[in-house]
């Protein structure tokens, strides 16, 4: 009975996840038939990267051509040397996120200066604690706990809006249906600024010989962070 559930489980997971971001998707002014093939481009799209920068190495690393297959070395494993790492930038895990993001900017900035100021603040804010939260995992990359940037945005956002729009004499408008992109914005921004760019000089640390910023398409920090934001606000 309890492998039945996990397997249960296991395939619909996956389900699961892609109706959430769907919906979470379509809080961002998107047509379900935009935000279907969004969620597509985030899906296929991290299958590829794309190489903005080079930098050598203090050491040589192994680069593993050929690996064993579910534990059976089925060919011979082999290895080349390489002398400096490469950042990528990843399809579906940062580029895509962050034309969204641009296209929302439209929506922030014609709701005037209040969304504005709210999330020039929760970018600096999240940015911050997504800095001082991330850690350097030499092999491997930055780790940082995964519900730090959706909450802190989501909280933003609320508390933002709470308290600019009285400074601002907003009071009566209503700015419920920017929530959601503010959120988004906020939530993409601080995994991307704060764990990875502002972090740009220590990525010779992790010793590897390739860094993907958003390499792990849409359960990377930054598709997952905007997901949620959107989600909860």
């Amino acid at each position: 009975m309890i492998l039945t559930l996990m397997v249960f489980f296991g395939c619909m997971m996956p389900l699961i996840f892609v109706d959430l971001a769907e919906t979470a998707l379509r809080n961002l002014h998107l047509s379900p038939q935009a935000a279907v093939l969004v969620l597509i481009g985030m899906i296929f799209g991290s299958l590829f990267n794309f190489p903005i920068a080079r930098f050598p190495l203090d050491k040589e690393v192994n680069v593993p051509m050929f690996e064993s297959l579910a534990g059976l070395q089925l060919m011979p494993q082999m290895k080349k040397l390489r002398q400096e790492a490469i950042i990528a930038v990843n399809l579906g895990g940062c580029i895509i996120p962050v034309l969204l993001a641009v296209w929302l900017s439209k929506f922030i900035i014609s709701g005037g200066p209040t969304p504005v100021i709210v999330a020039l603040a929760g970018i600096c804010l999240n940015s911050f604690m997504c800095y001082r939260m991330a850690r350097l995992v030499p092999g491997i990359g930055i780790a940082m706990p995964v519900f730090i940037p959706p909450l802190t945005a989501v909280l933003a956002t609320w508390f933002g809006f709470g308290i600019v729009a009285p400074m601002q004499g907003d009071l009566g408008v209503d700015f419920r249906s920017l929530y959601a992109p503010v959120a988004f914005v906020i939530g993409i921004s601080g995994p991307l600024l704060g764990a990875d760019l502002m972090h740009w000089k220590d990525f010779k640390k992790l010793d590897a010989p390739s860094i993907s910023i958003g390499g792990a398409g849409t359960w990377d920090g930054i598709v997952l962070s905007g997901m949620i934001a959107s989600l909860l606000a």
